[in-house]
């Protein structure tokens, strides 16, 4: 079953619009949501959730029109978007207790474990928290209610990389319990750690949507040692950029062959790739 299914989601602004949003995402995958800043990321999951309204467009979560059943629907998922930036003179334990009670599976048991993984003190307010601790007080309040779905926008920014690395690991637990997560991210190797698939984003489009490893399959990253890109095989190269020595780029696996021996061809990984089809 998919736990999300975005279809023709359209968002106009004047200067910025979501074009024909398409994607999904299956029950107990990891999808992670990539793309530069500005390309849309927070729009789509803003759109996705009826935080802001998208100007058209089909949204279904667990198989539910999100227009017909958005009470039932919230109720089944977190969605953390920066820190916690509300009653930011309360105790954290005031704002918990106001939250527990708009979740009928809220589970104390699981809030007291992440909130000591977190080294998360109660008697504190959000605004003595660092930007980093705020995040994780807003992840705990995500990850208390037995949410069958995570939508975070950012979940990684300002953490240690310690951290970072325990989040991670939390993400892969509940994967195992068969709990869908959508993030966005600009940091690539978090990536590398936990996401099965990716949905990629460039200028409001959709620009690839699949398995990670399939996304990575379709390119090598090349390196040229030439003062200029030759003419010959420029159109080959997508992203060419001066380096060091030379020039890097990043090719179709299918054009691999039709390149001279002077260009050496390696895997890409996906900050190389992304880089390069940004400068496309």
């Amino acid at each position: 079953m998919e736990a999300l299914s975005v279809k023709g989601l359209c968002k106009e602004y004047p200067s910025f619009s979501l074009k024909d949003v398409s994607f999904s995402v299956e029950q107990g995958a990891i999808m992670d949501f990539i793309g530069r800043n500005g390309a849309g990321k927070t729009t789509t999951l803003k759109s996705i959730l009826n935080l802001v309204h998208p100007s058209r467009g089909e949204i279904r979560f667990f198989d539910m029109e999100l227009e017909k059943n958005e009470l039932e629907i919230k109720k089944q998922i977190g969605f953390v978007s920066g820190g916690v930036d509300y009653y930011v003179k309360k105790k954290i334990k005031t704002i918990t207790n106001v939250t527990r009670r708009f979740y009928d599976d809220w589970d104390e048991q699981a809030y007291r474990r992440y909130m000591a993984q977190f080294e998360l003190d109660e008697s504190k307010t959000p605004d003595q928290l660092s930007a980093g601790m705020k995040v994780k007080y807003a992840l705990t309040l995500a990850l208390s209610h037995r949410a069958k779905l995570l939508i975070l926008d950012e979940p990684t920014s300002g953490l240690d990389p310690v951290s970072r690395d325990d989040l991670l690991d939390v993400f892969l637990s509940l994967q195992r319990e068969g709990v869908s997560i959508l993030f966005s991210t600009h940091i690539t190797s978090d990536l590398d750690r936990c996401a099965d698939s990716i949905t990629y984003i460039r200028r409001g489009e959709i620009a690839a949507s699949m398995p990670l490893k399939q996304f990575l399959g379709q390119y090598m990253a090349a390196e040229i040692d030439a003062d200029a890109v030759p003419a010959d095989i420029s159109a080959l190269l997508i992203g060419a950029k001066p380096a060091k020595r030379g020039y890097t780029a990043i090719v179709n696996k299918r054009d691999a062959a039709k390149l001279p021996a002077f260009v050496r061809l390696a895997p890409v990984d996906l900050e190389t790739a992304m880089i390069h089809l940004e400068k496309e």
